[in-house]
């Protein structure tokens, strides 16, 4: 398999591998934290008029989602890449970043988990999977 193939391949193993854990964070959070009284996450409308509703607690499993999410699946890439491996996990980075900032403008929700999720859950993630994935054998002594 040529190297582009291979990296376009580790990409989006990474992008699903990413959004199948955040998914099953979203999806596990209200079972540990429950909702607010009133709070319908049924659809994208019903979880935009139900932010208002939300304490800090009930950020925790999003935040959680996003970061794992998004360091789950920039190690995915940079460990199946054949080349550029911290490129391809800051791309996943990116992607889910993007994702997050489409979701913000949508929901809204308060401003101090959308400037903390969008600064801290992403790009860094990105990196820091990309740096998990180099392993020991890699680093400098």
């Amino acid at each position: 398999m040529n190297t582009t193939t291979r990296n376009v391949l580790a990409v989006l193993a990474g992008v699903v591998a990413g959004s199948v854990l955040n998914m099953g964070l979203i999806n596990v959070g209200p079972s540990i934290i429950p909702l607010p009284e009133g709070a319908d996450v049924s659809t994208m409308e019903g979880l935009s008029e139900s932010m208002e509703l939300f304490t800090p607690k009930n950020f925790v499993f999003p935040y959680l989602a996003h970061a794992l999410g998004t360091l789950f699946g920039a190690f995915v890439a940079a460990k199946l890449a054949a080349s550029r491996h911290m490129a391809l996990a800051l791309g996943v980075g990116v992607f889910f970043l993007i994702g997050g900032i489409m979701a913000a403008s949508m929901l809204g929700g308060p401003l101090w988990f959308n400037v903390l999720d969008l600064a801290s859950a992403y790009v860094p993630m990105g990196f820091i999977g990309g740096t998990l994935a180099r392993g020991k054998a890699s680093r400098p002594a």
